[in-house]
């Protein structure tokens, strides 16, 4: 008994250490410890025993049986882990090697377009000036010359913050003149700048959205007239166009802040349909523009009889659907990975006066 014991547990070790995989080993544990196995069969033989025969054949088996079961776990054990390594070495990537093509990035059109702008603007002397996306009513409105009742001031315009202690309360700017203001405020003239970045307005539909951007810009000097801020604007169109010959129009128009104030107009043709910018039958508002209102400069602590200037602004995300023809505005922000590979720039064109805008 002692020997077929001995012999039956050197069979079964040796068919859990031969054991190749998991499949193969759940096979040897059934053998062993099924309900047909070798050793259960054992186990239900030991009531034709005698009493004292049975206890000790049962203490035998049992320390086999228990052997047995401890040599398959510790074999799961090792065969989990080497599947397991395998697995890691199949699926191994080198993150020394360079991207795949098809994983390149590519630059959104707002981004590219902010470049551009910064690249025209810079190489006629501007820099560019930053301030946060939450405003107070005085650098937002009051400063820029905005009555109390001037609608922009409502609710259904703007997003007002939770007022404060005061009763005062705060709110997402509606544009980016408030960093013209503050620029006024904390630096000497003569100032040149450009100011792009967010703005907020309670509207949504195919040409807006609720968060859009804006570039504003801002010369202040002595001596300024309309006829710098006309032959800044002009150059800048056919730049940023890149159309030589664009004719520009320039419509007297009313905006708080500019005094006298003017839109512009590019040229355009719409035949057959389409809209082609340049030369042609017909004209496309695309910005707002005017000489800075004495009041404002005066907001700012300059004197209006020493200092003059000129501002404008425009929509980033209009100038980008005409020059890049997006017909959707709301496409600028649905995270499609299909749309901005289409309407995506490469990461190193980077866009110089030089080597041109977009390449």
């Amino acid at each position: 008994m002692t020997d077929s014991l001995d012999q039956l547990e050197a069979e079964l070790l040796a068919a859990v250490a031969d054991a190749g995989d998991l499949d193969a080993l759940e096979r040897t544990r059934v053998a062993a410890l099924g309900k047909k196995g070798a050793i259960t069969a054992r186990l239900k033989a030991l009531g034709e025993l005698a009493p004292d025969a049975r206890k000790a054949a049962g203490q035998a088996l049992n320390a086999v049986k228990t052997k047995v079961a401890d040599a398959i776990e510790a074999r799961k054990a090792a065969l989990a882990d080497a599947a397991l390594a395998a697995g890691l070495e199949a699926e191994r990537v080198d993150v020394t090697l360079p991207p795949r093509p098809e994983a390149e990035g590519r630059v959104h059109p707002i981004s590219q377009t902010i470049d551009e702008l910064t690249a025209v603007f810079a190489d006629m002397g501007f820099t560019v000036a930053e301030a946060g996306d939450i405003e107070d009513d005085f650098h937002n409105f009051t400063a820029l010359n905005i009555p109390p009742e001037h609608p922009a001031r409502q609710m259904h315009d703007t997003f007002y913050l939770a007022p404060r202690a005061d009763g005062s309360r705060m709110l997402l700017r509606t544009h980016t003149s408030p960093v013209q203001i503050r620029t006024m405020q904390g630096r000497t003239p003569p100032l040149r700048i450009i100011a792009p970045g967010r703005t907020y307005r309670c509207d949504s539909d195919m040409t807006h959205t609720p968060m859009f951007h804006q570039v504003e810009g801002l010369v202040i000097d002595r001596n300024i007239h309309m006829g710098h801020l006309k032959g800044c604007l002009i150059e800048f169109c056919r730049a940023y166009f890149e159309i030589d010959d664009l004719p520009l129009r320039f419509r007297p128009s009313f905006f708080p802040f500019t005094e006298p104030s003017a839109e512009v107009d590019i040229g355009c043709s719409r035949a057959d349909g389409g809209l082609k910018i340049g030369a042609g039958d017909d004209w496309l508002e695309i910005l707002g523009s005017g000489m800075v209102h004495p009041r404002v400069l005066a907001h700012c602590g300059l004197d209006p009889d020493e200092w003059q200037g000129f501002a404008f602004g425009m929509g980033i995300e209009r100038i980008a659907m005409l020059k890049y023809g997006i017909p959707d505005l709301r496409t600028f922000f649905d995270s499609d990975l299909r749309w901005l590979r289409h309407y995506g720039f490469l990461p190193l064109d980077l866009p110089s006066m030089a080597e041109g805008l977009a390449r």
